[in-house]
């Protein structure tokens, strides 16, 4: 069956086609090998960054930058359980990544992601530009925007 998810959820399906090839990677090497289905799950992040604005060089800088913009900060901590936990698959630490469990937590964590700044951004953007022009012109003029 295509594509090969294992038992990780599908993708959202509003992530950008890169961070989806990635994640959908992880996902089909995720029961043989937690350890580097986490690592690609970090790339994802980091080219999801990227995708969302952010120079996509450093990870943990990108997140920050994101954080200014306004970022939630729950959003923020589920950036940076999938950045910690994907960095450990390649730089041992004290994180198990070889727990099935663990990754299965990352790959939902990306959907998560993908949710809060992607698609309710779409959603609530594609409700707002139907609201009338009257009725938008009105809040224009009560928040002061020229």
């Amino acid at each position: 069956m295509y594509p090969d998810t294992g038992t990780a959820p599908q993708p959202n399906p509003d992530l950008p086609a890169p961070v989806k090839e990635t994640y959908l990677e992880a996902a089909s090497i995720a029961l043989k090998s937690p350890r580097g289905a986490a690592a690609l799950l970090r790339l994802a992040i980091q080219v999801l960054c990227k995708e969302l604005g952010e120079g996509g060089e450093k990870i943990n800088k990108d997140i920050g930058e994101l954080v200014k913009k306004g970022l939630p900060e729950r959003v923020q901590q589920a950036l940076d359980i999938v950045r910690v936990t994907g960095n450990n698959a390649v730089h041992p630490g004290q994180i198990d990544v070889d727990d099935p469990d663990v990754v299965a937590r990352l790959f939902e964590l990306l959907n998560v992601i993908a949710e809060y700044c992607i698609s309710m951004p779409n959603r609530i953007g594609n409700l707002y530009s139907a609201l009338p022009q009257t009725a938008l012109e009105q809040i224009q003029k009560r928040d002061g925007a020229p």
